[in-house]
């Protein structure tokens, strides 16, 4: 469950992660994004993507994969929490050097070695989501952020059927 903001909470700074159940013991490896690169950062270089919401952690495969696929191939869900927030660089809009980067669309070079700069300096790197711009994803390389996380707690998920009705 996402941790409820204080007062009414601890306001533990959490993430989240949707992965093929075959890939979810590797959860944290970046090989997938080692292999292809991603939208910050470049093939050869190993990140983590997650979300600092389930909600958002689920459309962001959704958008790639679709619905469809969520309902018909086990998914583990992954939770964890980060234990130094300090070492957690938010990348704000107005920082970004091309706006068309916080958008969905192309992904460009400059974009990724943008990102891989700001991934060799900070263990962690918060940036807005493209699918939900109300919402943060986490980027992380796992070599720079082993241990600053943990209490990693991994769940099967399972899709609302009304997201894969019949006829879909």
């Amino acid at each position: 469950m996402t941790p409820l903001p204080p007062p009414l909470g601890d306001g533990a700074l959490v993430f989240w992660r949707l992965d093929q159940a075959g890939f979810a013991p590797a959860w944290d490896s970046g090989e997938g994004s080692y292999r292809v690169g991603g939208r910050w950062n470049s093939r050869g270089l190993r990140a983590v993507y997650a979300a600092l919401d389930p909600a958002t952690a689920i459309l962001e495969v959704a958008v790639h994969k679709g619905f469809p696929a969520l309902d018909l191939v086990p998914h583990m869900l992954t939770r964890a929490r980060i234990l130094a927030p300090d070492k957690v660089r938010v990348l704000w809009p107005e920082e970004v050097p091309n706006p068309h980067w916080l958008h969905p669309g192309a992904v460009g070079a400059g974009q990724q070695r943008f990102g891989d700069a700001l991934l060799r300096e900070h263990p962690f790197l918060l940036v807005l989501s493209t699918v939900s711009a109300a919402s943060w994803n986490l980027v992380f390389d796992p070599a720079r952020a082993a241990g600053l996380y943990g209490e990693v707690a991994q769940t099967h998920f399972a899709l609302d059927p009304r997201l894969h009705p019949p006829g879909a």
